[in-house]
């Protein structure tokens, strides 16, 4: 009886430290899936942002090109 508290002494210690090592490390593969997916989000976003704003500065470019011929037709008029 004594041989088997021997073995469950220094087994379920050492079943405890496998379980928690295995954890973390999983832990660790979950948490850098997690950044992975934030980081494609975000250059997701930030190639959306660009493109957004290449349109705007576009859009503004003919605005600017409209108003100039606004005004010389306005100087044309006096």
């Amino acid at each position: 009886m004594s041989e088997n508290a021997f073995l469950a002494a220094f087994f379920f210690p050492a079943a405890a430290f496998v379980i928690i090592f295995f954890m973390k490390y999983v832990s660790a593969v979950l948490q850098a899936r997690v950044r992975l997916g934030q980081d494609e989000a975000y250059r997701e976003i930030a190639s959306k942002a660009a493109a957004s704003q290449a349109e705007t500065a576009a859009l503004l470019s003919q605005i600017l090109a409209r108003v100039t011929v606004v005004e010389k037709i306005l100087k044309q008029v006096e």
